[in-house]
């Protein structure tokens, strides 16, 4: 491991340099096109031979050591944020690494260069699958309902839809690392339903004959009331988050509002929480539709799946932080998170940690988020993620082989988990009116 703790000293620069430029130049998911050709080139740069994503950003590339052994995947995520009060962000589309992937990114550089030098993969057995991979960051729901609908993605979530293309078969274990305040662990987090609401009403003129139209905003108001009521309906142990927010809410102050958008998640620890927390939304979203008499369009997209870190993954990464990166320390949370992450997706069938790495400072996703230790970020993220690699792949990859073995996935196969997921999509508008009243459409 020293020897690879050497080789990661030896690109430092190189690691560095990618992520000030990363974070110079945000860009938020499937739309990660400098962010993709900057990290091509250096790839390309380095001998490595590329499996793009066709019709979007991210690649692939495999390392074969030559000997028999399970397949690794490390990854790192393309996207950021939006975040307009962020001093640094883009001044045209509010764009902002307050995310720390700029920093992942800079850490798969570090990885990918180390494993280049003369003797790197000697000891080890396998194949290692090193990804950059997009749209972490599940935002801008109607750009990607856009791009669905085109046939260009199927999936909001970079992860499910490098899975759906079969760009991780193959695969036996994954992990990549995170950038936070503190080097730990967690044994998981959240996963979400993504939301599309459309409230539907009738314009009409707001001074003249406001009485002839029908509300859509009032009606969203109502909704968003309701929704209010209902949380003390949810279960502590479901770790039930739901945070709409409107992004459409008229057309001009001197008319009624014909239509009123919004979106919003579901968060929850189990996908059973999730289902049975985003029925409760709905009916409350139909209900501020019913007491303005406007309609309501509301489309469920399977957002990403709650996290489950194994348990053999998060000893090893412990194992490895302290053996290859003894100045910092890396401690075990026991706790479960509120935040969601497609890693939680990958975690559906095969073993995974997504664990910390230190060296930012502020709120995640917020206006004061810098990464002020790019030393521990970035250069000991990688030097960490190269020890993973060693403690999985040596000694005949026993490790990876009994963590492999060990895992009880909640799904069989990759084909299993999508087509589970692909039946929780759901469109189209709530309510039927008629002269007896109304049906609801739940």
């Amino acid at each position: 491991m020293k020897n690879l703790n050497s080789a990661v000293d030896k690109h430092r620069k190189l690691i560095l340099e990618t992520e000030r430029y990363i974070w110079a130049n945000p860009e938020t998911g499937y739309k990660e096109y400098k962010t993709d050709a900057y990290m091509k080139k250096i790839f390309g740069d380095l001998g490595y031979e590329l499996t793009p994503a066709e019709g979007i950003t991210g690649f692939v590339t495999v390392i074969d050591t030559g000997r028999p052994g399970p397949e690794v995947l490390v990854l790192a995520e393309l996207d950021s944020i939006i975040c307009p009060a962020h001093p640094e962000s883009d001044k045209k589309t509010g764009a902002v690494h307050s995310c720390g992937h700029n920093a992942q990114c800079a850490a798969l550089v570090g990885i990918a260069a180390a494993l280049k030098e003369e003797g790197a993969i000697d000891g080890l057995c396998g194949r290692i699958r090193l990804c950059a991979v997009p749209a972490e960051e599940l935002l801008e729901i109607e750009y990607r309902s856009d791009l669905r609908d085109k046939g260009v993605i199927k999936y909001m979530g970079g992860k499910s839809e490098f899975l759906s293309r079969g760009l991780f078969d193959g695969v036996d274990i994954a992990f990549m690392i995170h950038t936070s305040g503190s080097f730990h662990t967690s044994l998981g987090s959240v996963g979400c339903m993504a939301k599309k609401i459309t409230y539907k009403g009738k314009a009409a003129h707001a001074g003249g004959s406001p009485w002839a139209g029908r509300n859509a905003l009032y009606a969203a108001n109502c909704g968003l009331s309701a929704i209010n009521a209902i949380r003390e309906t949810f279960r502590e142990s479901d770790v039930i988050r739901v945070h709409p927010i409107i992004t459409s809410g008229g057309a001009m102050v001197n008319a009624i509002p014909e239509t009123a958008t919004l979106e919003s998640y579901v968060r929850g620890k189990t996908f059973e929480a999730i289902v049975n927390a985003n029925k409760k939304v709905n009916r409350a979203l139909i209900g501020g539709a019913l007491s303005l008499g406007t309609n309501i369009d509301i489309t469920d997209i399977p957002g990403y799946a709650p996290l489950n870190n194994d348990k053999g993954m998060i000893a090893l990464t412990l194992e490895a932080a302290g053996e290859v990166i003894p100045e910092y320390q890396m401690t075990e949370g026991h706790g479960f998170g509120s935040g969601s992450t497609d890693m939680g997706d990958l975690s559906c069938i095969m073993p995974v940690i997504h664990p910390y790495a230190g060296g930012a400072a502020g709120t995640s996703h917020g206006n004061d988020f810098y990464i002020v230790d790019p030393e521990a970020a970035c250069v000991a993220s990688a030097k960490l993620q190269l020890g993973m690699l060693t403690l999985l792949l040596s000694d005949g990859a026993a490790r990876a082989k009994k963590i492999v073995d060990e895992y009880e996935a909640p799904f069989a196969s990759a084909t299993d988990y999508l087509a589970y997921i692909d039946n929780l999509n759901c469109t189209g508008d709530r309510i039927e009116y008629s002269e007896d009243g109304a049906k609801i459409i739940l």
